[in-house]
């Protein structure tokens, strides 16, 4: 059996993502470095519940804002204001972002990361913490991959307890 230890960690593994040149400066990549090889990188971590839930709340309606705050969050180095991200080109973002939900095991659209980060999410952490006898900070450093896969092995118990 896995550890509650072993489930938690996951919110804090980060992750060397390499940047192609041709991402960083879509219009003039050749002239910066034409060997793909040379890319640059930065380091990206998961994103938990709590950072969703803030992001959510933060962005309201704003898929833009969603999206600028949770690369914003994801980003460890080099640590960038929000406004600087803000400030990056499109192409980048998405780039970043695609990176984001791909390491915190997000496989749903902006749009579905918003809505999951209202109320379900509040309900999940709800049931989690009573389950497994989490403290709300447990809860709240798991990536929204590590909430779903718990929430599908607790339904899949009580569907095996039921069917006994």
């Amino acid at each position: 059996m896995l550890s509650a230890d072993e489930l938690l960690a996951g919110g804090e593994v980060t992750y060397d993502i390499e940047v192609p040149s041709n991402v960083l400066n879509p219009a003039g990549a050749a002239a910066i470095d034409p060997d793909p090889a040379n890319a640059k990188v930065l380091r990206l971590q998961p994103l938990t519940v709590a950072d969703l839930q803030r992001i959510s709340r933060a962005a309201k309606d704003s898929d833009n804002l969603a999206a600028t705050l949770m690369v914003q969050a994801a980003l460890v180095e080099p640590q960038l204001t929000v406004m600087q991200v803000a400030a990056m080109h499109v192409g980048l973002v998405e780039f970043l972002l695609e990176k984001v939900n791909q390491i915190s095991g997000i496989n749903t659209g902006l749009d579905d990361v918003n809505q999951a980060a209202q109320d379900p999410l509040a309900k999940a952490a709800f049931i989690l913490a009573k389950e497994y006898g989490w403290t709300p900070q447990d809860v709240n450093n798991l990536t929204l991959g590590q909430v779903m896969l718990h929430l599908q092995m607790l339904k899949n118990q009580q569907q095996e307890t039921q069917t006994a």
